[in-house]
């Protein structure tokens, strides 16, 4: 499983990047971007993911469904 950003709704604050137990958010050419292939939704790590937890905008993150 993993998580994206809605490049829409991205704000590009940067408070993902820092949360994330895996590394796995870095800053991209136009918003923040999430590595697909080790995001684990902090699985083992957190009750839910951290970015999620700390984005200020509803929606931003979502589950990766493809």
């Amino acid at each position: 499983m993993a998580l994206y950003i809605v490049a829409d709704e991205c704000i590009s604050c940067g408070d993902c990047e820092p949360v994330c137990p895996t590394g796995s958010i870095k800053e991209g050419a136009i918003v923040y971007e999430i590595n697909k292939k080790t995001c684990t939704e902090c699985l083992g790590d957190h009750d839910k993911p951290e970015c999620v937890r700390v984005c200020p905008i509803d929606n931003c993150i979502l589950p990766l469904t493809a």
